[in-house]
């Protein structure tokens, strides 16, 4: 490799390692003032509690709560509703893509199902599927899938006519153009459907478990709620954001691999 390659290389990390940095220090120093203003009451700290006490609070709830067993609950809904939402969203966006009158006819009730709050539906999940895990499963469901569909269906019409017509004059299959062509070349759409779906089935889990659940961190945030204890609800909501990230890096590391 040349020395301008190389440079750049470096280049690139002290870029990298700068932003990381940058990233880090704006959370220190958040949760520094977020402290400070608490431990001098400048803020009220039985309403916004503080970071020192939300981390008693997690280590309380770790020895007394099980706190790994709420946590686990949450990521094996979302691991669920997540798998069925890809799985599902893909096969009906091929159905829809390869049947365009079909889209035509159910477009406008996917509009609407899609602009409709979930939340309201759940009385009427929790009687249809019990007031169980699989309600939980649902609600996540009808918030990922028609977004799911949605996403996947545009990329597909996104191609490239000219590569279509390639495929025809070829006399390519339907079936070899769809595998060969549609699918691939739709690749980064499919990764940000990906990236989109695993935080709409987050929110989607944890308006489950509000509703009618006896354990993960939406149950938690709840029984805070309810007991009127702050330092639980930030904790939820903290372990939330925590739980967010590491599952979107897990899908970046997962279209990092996919790319290559």
């Amino acid at each position: 490799m040349s020395k301008e390659y190389l440079n750049y290389l470096k280049k690139l990390k002290k870029e990298k390692l700068f932003i990381l940095s940058m990233q880090i220090l704006i959370i220190v120093i958040f949760f520094l003032i977020w402290e400070l203003l608490s431990y001098k009451k400048i803020i009220n700290p039985f309403l916004f509690s503080s970071p020192s006490k939300i981390i008693v609070t997690i280590k309380n709830l770790y020895f007394n709560y099980h706190l790994i067993s709420h946590i686990f609950t949450t990521i094996y809904e979302v691991f669920i509703a997540f798998t069925l939402g890809i799985v599902l969203s893909f096969i009906i966006a091929i159905i829809l893509y390869e049947f365009k009158s079909l889209y035509k006819i159910i477009d406008p009730y996917l509009t609407m199902l899609n602009s409709l709050p979930k939340i309201a539906l759940g009385p009427l999940i929790i009687i249809i599927a019990g007031a169980n895990t699989n309600s939980i499963i649902i609600m996540a469901l009808l918030i990922n899938l028609i977004v799911g569909i949605m996403s996947i269906y545009n990329g597909f019409n996104n191609i490239d006519s000219d590569l279509i017509k390639l495929f025809k004059t070829f006399n390519a299959s339907k079936f070899a153009t769809l595998t060969k062509l549609i699918i691939p070349a739709s690749s980064k759409t499919i990764i940000s459907s990906l990236k989109l779906n695993i935080s709409m089935t987050l929110i989607g889990v944890i308006m489950g478990e509000f509703l009618v659940s006896q354990k993960g961190i939406g149950y938690l945030i709840i029984y805070g709620t309810q007991v009127f204890n702050i330092n639980i609800v930030m904790s939820g909501i903290l372990i939330l954001i925590i739980l967010s990230l590491l599952l979107y890096n897990i899908i970046t590391l997962l279209e990092k691999k996919l790319v290559k």
